[in-house]
């Protein structure tokens, strides 16, 4: 039987923290999860997987969350909350992308809607929680 490469097994290590993690990673927090792990892991490594993962539709890109670009290995249209104050992303299981929204999306740039990402931003739960305690939050 022949052993995958190394690079091969870093690649399918960092799919499967993917697939098995709901934190919405960045590249730099799969770094830091891993590197313990796999020594010989480079943040070069860890980017050039996770764009390979983008472009063959296996991750999606939630976008930039204060200016980092975080990865969600759901790519089924879902709904998700940013916390403006800790930047948590929560996946919102009971939100629904209506799909009267992709049919006027569709109409509306004359083209076909593929996907949809709704994004909610506030305050999650802990952080709304802090703030009308008067503490600080994370």
């Amino acid at each position: 039987m022949v052993q995958p490469t190394k690079h091969f097994r870093k690649r399918e290590q960092i799919l499967a923290y993917l697939k098995d993690t709901t934190s919405h990673p960045s590249a730099e927090m799969v770094y830091a999860k891993l590197k313990p792990e796999i020594p010989d892991l480079s943040l070069g490594t860890v980017y050039r997987n996770l764009s390979l993962f983008k472009q063959q539709g296996v991750i999606a890109s939630i976008g930039a969350v204060n200016g980092v670009e975080r990865f969600d290995y759901n790519t089924d249209p879902h709904v998700h909350f940013i916390c403006n104050e800790c930047n948590r992303v929560l996946d919102m299981h009971t939100v629904e992308v209506p799909a009267a929204l992709l049919d006027t999306a569709a109409k509306a740039s004359g083209g076909q809607v593929n996907t949809c990402q709704l994004t909610f931003t506030g305050l999650c739960r802990e952080c709304a929680i802090k703030q009308e305690k008067g503490g600080e939050t994370a």
